[in-house]
């Protein structure tokens, strides 16, 4: 059996998705090990909570490489260093270019908080997407794990799961239960469901 899928997870604020997967390691993941997460914020939490688990950090801030493409070359020299199969972002709040994607196709996961097509693309992040979704008065919401593309929120899904609105929402508890009944239910089962794949391929 080849060696577990080697994953990379790229972080901007307090890691709760990342923590969902470092938990499930050798449960729910058992095709894939987390060797490197990467943070675009100096002092995010996310670090502390890799550290914690015994994964390397590293970060990368925009401003200290002036460039998008630079930027971006410097996060793609590390997952190299690392010999990352597949990446995850987890809370990463910078859009990715094209010239990235392309790079990595089918091996980038990302986690959004509602069941896309609703919801989704340039300026749906964080509360935003359960504002959006109070406003509209839908009564399911939920969370979709997809592959990343150069379209925001525009690759194929790998999973989804609903969770019901309950009357007297606001957006703050209508993002803690999407996290708890999806996005951290799913995100690992979805990175394991790759995972698995990637590492059979390199048997093949």
């Amino acid at each position: 059996m080849p060696e577990k899928t080697r994953i990379g997870v790229l972080v901007s604020g307090g890691g709760t998705n990342l923590q969902a997967l470092l938990d499930a390691q050798g449960s729910v993941i058992r095709d894939g090990e987390i060797v490197v997460v990467i943070s675009n914020k100096a002092g995010a939490y996310a670090l502390e909570r890799a550290a914690k688990a015994g994964v390397k950090t590293r970060t990368v801030l925009k401003k200290d490489c002036g460039s998008q493409a630079a930027f971006e070359r410097a996060i793609r020299d590390i997952l190299e260093a690392y010999r990352v199969d597949l990446i995850v972002l987890a809370g990463f709040l910078s859009i990715l270019s094209a010239d990235f994607t392309d790079a990595y196709p089918k091996r980038i996961l990302n986690v959004h908080p509602s069941l896309i097509p609703s919801f989704c693309g340039a300026g749906y992040y964080g509360l935003r997407v359960h504002e959006a979704a109070l406003s509209y008065g839908v009564k399911v919401t939920g969370a979709t794990v997809h592959f990343v593309n150069e379209v925001p929120d525009g690759g194929e899904i790998v999973l989804q799961k609903a969770v019901a609105i309950r009357k007297g929402d606001t957006p703050e508890t209508l993002q803690k239960r999407v996290m708890r009944q999806a996005e951290w239910k799913i995100l690992p089962r979805a990175v394991q469901i790759v995972s698995k794949q990637l590492r059979n391929h390199k048997e093949e």
